[in-house]
């Protein structure tokens, strides 16, 4: 990919910084010597921001998890949709309200959520925010065919990237995640191989999406990880025993994704609702209609909680997710542009000591039934990659 001088000093800032372990905003004042822009938006005095690993962001960010439907049409895994140019429209707005991480994959449509975040961030939008994406799924990279099962193979990863790179109409990725452990490539391998993308400049910091906890320590040994993506909402709490503790403990950022449990802390889901086939819902357990209306109570719990905090139930959601620790910065995805302005709203939403202490006890005293993902799709989380030989 061909890069305009400046871009290339702005590389060789970016990959200096990340090969020391140094924040790209810190080398902000060097890159606007050179023409090129800080990494993350500058905002106003008043806005919230968190760190999230290496990154300075803002406390919501917005998940990009869009695929084609019919020649101009968007849909997420829930059936909610919008145009492609409603999409770009709605990345654009996202960066306006203050948003500054921005979630995609290659196999998100596959191709086309990626295209469309690099379409609605192309010019000065890029040096505004964090672009991350993933690899890690066999995808063919002219057609975009799912072949089946992972691929991280070195050889693969270094293919992924530089089509990331020109769907993102970008010069470096900030975040690159391997978005399932590949249980045939030894996690060194994939760490070496996006050690050399860093040094390249091409990546600025990568991050594990569900892995093992030994597999995390492993890559963390070779080249630091930067942010661990997770399932993680009131429905689902797993991360607490081992992974947000590992988090603290080795530095790294958090961010759940499902943040509103597909919906159903948004209050989209009642005890009678029913899935088609194409929504994703239809096949994760906890949505069968034998659980789905003693799984309710948690809802009803929501709603009660966000009329006390004269809040949406989503936003109440999103606040409890930012409270739990101060460097966890959740995604929610949505193509509604009303959606996204509520989303971004439960940045300013806090909870006294008490207040949390109490919501969180009623949150465990709830048992949620069924299993958060399908056998198929469940069976790829938590794995620990092979020994290096």
């Amino acid at each position: 990919m061909k890069t305009p001088p400046a871009d290339q000093t702005r590389r060789r800032l970016l990959a200096a910084a990340a090969t020391l372990g140094v924040a790209p905003w810190l080398l902000s004042a060097c890159a606007q010597t050179t023409g090129a822009s800080s990494v993350v938006a500058d905002k106003p005095a008043s806005a919230t921001r968190r760190r999230l690993g290496p990154f300075d962001v803002y406390p919501i960010g917005l998940g990009v998890q869009w695929h084609p439907s019919g020649p101009q049409g968007v849909v997420d895994l829930y059936s909610s949709s919008t145009s492609r140019q409603g999409g770009v429209a709605l990345i654009r707005r996202a960066v306006d309200l203050g948003v500054t991480l921005f979630d995609t994959a290659e196999v998100y449509g596959p191709f086309m959520s990626e295209e469309l975040l690099g379409e609605a961030l192309q010019g000065s939008l890029r040096d505004r925010v964090v672009v991350s994406t993933k690899f890690g799924f066999d995808v063919d990279p002219v057609t975009g065919q799912r072949r089946g099962g992972v691929n991280s193979r070195p050889e693969h990863i270094r293919q992924a990237v530089e089509a990331q790179l020109r769907r993102l109409r970008t010069d470096r990725i900030d975040l690159l995640y391997q978005h399932r452990v590949d249980p045939n490539v030894p996690i060194e391998d994939v760490a070496g191989t996006i050690k050399d993308l860093v040094r390249q400049g091409k990546v600025l910091h990568y991050g594990l999406s569900e892995p093992g906890l030994q597999t995390v320590r492993r890559a963390h040994r070779e080249h630091p990880v930067a942010v661990i993506q997770n399932e993680y909402s009131m429905l689902y709490r797993g991360p607490e025993a081992q992974v947000l503790p590992l988090c603290e403990e080795l530095g790294i950022g958090f961010v759940p994704w499902s943040p509103l449990g597909m919906g159903f802390l948004a209050g989209t889901v009642n005890a009678a609702s029913r899935f088609e086939k194409q929504d994703f819902r239809a096949s994760v357990p906890r949505f069968a209609p034998d659980v789905l209306p003693a799984n309710m109570a948690l809802a009803d719990l929501v709603k009660t909680w966000a009329s006390r905090k004269n809040v949406t139930p989503a936003q109440l959601s999103l606040a409890w997710l930012t409270a739990q620790k101060p460097w966890i910065v959740p995604i929610p995805g949505t193509t509604n542009p009303a959606h996204l302005e509520e989303n971004v709203a439960a940045a300013s939403i806090s909870f006294s000591v008490a207040e949390l202490k109490e919501l969180n006890a009623a949150v465990a005293a709830i048992p949620i039934q069924g299993e958060r993902l399908s056998p198929a799709v469940l069976s790829a989380t938590g794995v620990e990659a092979p020994p290096k030989r």
